[in-house]
């Protein structure tokens, strides 16, 4: 998570929402990336979804059987969906997402019958830390 946490803070610096994602197998990091959406233009540019595109590309394999993901906040419904797809064995998150989150808040995405793929899904690891950059961070947008 602590990388997942510094990737954050380069979100940040970076003018992104600060969430950071790490996947890994074992060990091993597999792929790692920060927010992406306002650089790249691109609304799908999640942490989770860029690492998870990484990842797949990097083990030429579309599912990630044995690998973990590592983010800072509780992932969205889109993100949920990837990781579901994607066959991600575990989530470990830091920051619950009372308004966006899709895995413990609204959509459920994991516990919904049509979900094929469930990981485990452990939160609050590094939570304070995540919180406090995100909070900082949008605080410095309203001021």
């Amino acid at each position: 998570m602590r990388r997942a946490l510094d990737l954050a803070a380069e979100s940040a610096a970076a003018g992104e929402v600060p969430v950071g994602a790490v996947i890994t197998r074992g060990d091993e990091v597999i792929a790692e990336a920060g927010n992406a959406m306002r650089g790249t233009l691109d609304p799908t540019a999640h942490a989770e979804i860029v690492a998870i595109r990484r990842a797949a590309e990097r083990l030429g394999e579309p599912r990630l059987d044995g690998c973990t993901l590592w983010v800072t906040l509780e992932p969205c419904a889109m993100c949920a969906g990837a990781i579901a797809l994607a066959r991600l064995d575990a989530v470990r998150f830091a920051a619950e997402d009372p308004k966006g989150g899709g895995v413990l808040h609204g959509a459920r995405v994991f516990s919904q019958p049509t979900c094929h793929h469930r990981p485990d899904v452990l939160g609050g690891i590094g939570e304070a830390e995540a919180a406090r950059q995100l909070r900082n961070f949008f605080e410095a947008r309203r001021t």
